[in-house]
């Protein structure tokens, strides 16, 4: 994006077109000063006065405008067209509203297709875009991420990667808007994976979403249970369904497969009729496959928090629920009383932690401690992850962060964003 400076000298007369109507003008006042401009994309108008608006997001607009009418200008002594359709050009956005679905599609020999996951291949920046937000997951077409993305974004056009750590570069490559990948289950625990990837990588934590997981047994139209010779999914979904698969498929080997919904997929594109997966309803739909189980999980109370992310952090407020988290890495030789210092400075201002958790430090794995008369031992170094419910706009969660900086050798603010308050309820677990 071309920058404009606020000390911008063009004269902003000269870049309005002359001959717009009252019926279609979009600006409402001009002068050397102040510009009134109604985005074609947002109904309510906004003022930048001064050439500064009221936020970042604001004055990228302003800027982005006024560069292109003035180079517009600058080409061409006439304008000609909806000044409207100009704007939304230059903003890369489209006037009417795209309402697209979740799951773009393709036609493959005349038939429509699902869009296959990026891989470290597809890697390379891509054009701008439209109104629609680009959101990244993991997996494929009816994975659980998907569904995830969906409700963090609804009408969001739907970017399937194949690894986690594609996600994350989709993201930072202005290949995707965001990003949105799991960290923990209620079952199966937190994902390590995704954690070491917040640390590597420079992306910001701007939300969550936890969505309720209900496994299904899925296998080729036909094929009976006591037919089952083998069940595929993801190690977290096998995990979570042990008990029923034992009763359901006593004699069937178990093996891991990279994602759910992919396994169901795998045995569609195989016509594997010994083969069943472990995946949701809608994967069956998607691939035609029916459901021989319905809710297998072992635990109704099934919950996967995802944690939607961006190249840029979000505001901090005040006026709803925040969680922060964050990670750091205690100062060398001060043991685990640096734990405790730490938790302290939360818990002495009524600071509620929602979790802790506990990395080996890429960086410095192992410590040694010597003592001529004992010997010498080794300890693992860590870093520690940890949310806390309060916001950065808070001067409590100020206050904390400043004391615990001083017991750390290491600390970063991943994210300070609204906790997700929405109410589910828990399907029942098959009674098999």
């Amino acid at each position: 994006m071309q920058t404009v400076s606020p000390a911008f000298s063009c004269d902003l007369k000269s870049v309005i077109p002359t001959n717009l109507t009252a019926k279609n003008a979009r600006y409402s006042h001009v002068n050397g000063k102040r510009v009134s401009v109604r985005c074609s994309y947002r109904s309510e108008s906004f003022s930048f006065p001064n050439g500064v608006g009221s936020s970042r997001a604001d004055w990228q607009s302003s800027c982005a405008i006024l560069a292109s009418k003035v180079a517009s200008a600058e080409n061409s002594s006439s304008i000609t067209g909806d000044l409207a359709d100009q704007v939304a050009v230059v903003n890369g956005h489209s006037n009417g509203s795209v309402d697209l679905s979740l799951v773009p599609s393709k036609m493959q020999n005349g038939k429509p297709g699902l869009i296959q996951p990026l891989t470290i291949t597809d890697l390379s920046p891509a054009p701008s875009h439209g109104s629609s937000l680009r959101v990244a997951y993991q997996g494929v077409p009816g994975a659980y991420s998907e569904a995830a993305a969906g409700k963090a974004y609804p009408n969001s056009e739907a970017i399937p990667c194949d690894q986690f750590d594609v996600a994350f570069q989709a993201v930072e490559l202005w290949i995707a808007d965001r990003a949105v990948l799991p960290v923990e289950n209620s079952l199966g625990g937190s994902i390590h994976r995704n954690y070491d990837l917040l640390l590597r990588h420079r992306l910001h934590i701007v939300g969550e979403v936890q969505i309720p997981v209900h496994h299904c047994l899925l296998a080729l139209p036909g094929v009976r249970t006591d037919c089952i010779r083998r069940v595929i999914s993801h190690p977290q979904a096998l995990a979570q369904t042990e008990g029923s698969l034992n009763k359901l498929t006593p004699k069937a080997a178990i093996e891991a497969f990279h994602d759910t919904a992919a396994a169901a997929e795998y045995i569609a594109a195989n016509n594997l009729h010994d083969t069943a997966a472990v995946a949701s309803a809608r994967a069956a739909e998607l691939y035609g496959l029916q459901v021989l189980a319905d809710g297998i999980q072992d635990d109704a109370g099934n919950v996967t928090r995802f944690l939607m992310l961006a190249r840029d952090p979000i505001i901090p407020r005040t006026d709803r629920p925040f969680k922060t988290s964050i990670v750091f890495a205690a100062q060398e030789h001060k043991g685990t009383s640096v734990l405790f210092k730490v938790l302290s400075a939360f818990a002495f201002r009524n600071i509620s932690l929602t979790k802790i958790e506990s990395r080996p430090h890429h960086n410095c794995p192992l410590r040694v401690v010597g003592d001529e008369n004992v010997g010498t031992s080794k300890h693992f170094e860590y870093t520690f992850y940890v949310d806390f419910e309060a916001s950065m706009a808070e001067t409590r969660a100020q206050n904390a962060l400043a004391e615990v900086q001083e017991y750390t050798s290491f600390l970063r603010v991943l994210g300070s964003y609204p906790m997700d308050m929405t109410p589910w309820s828990t399907l029942p677990s098959r009674d098999v």
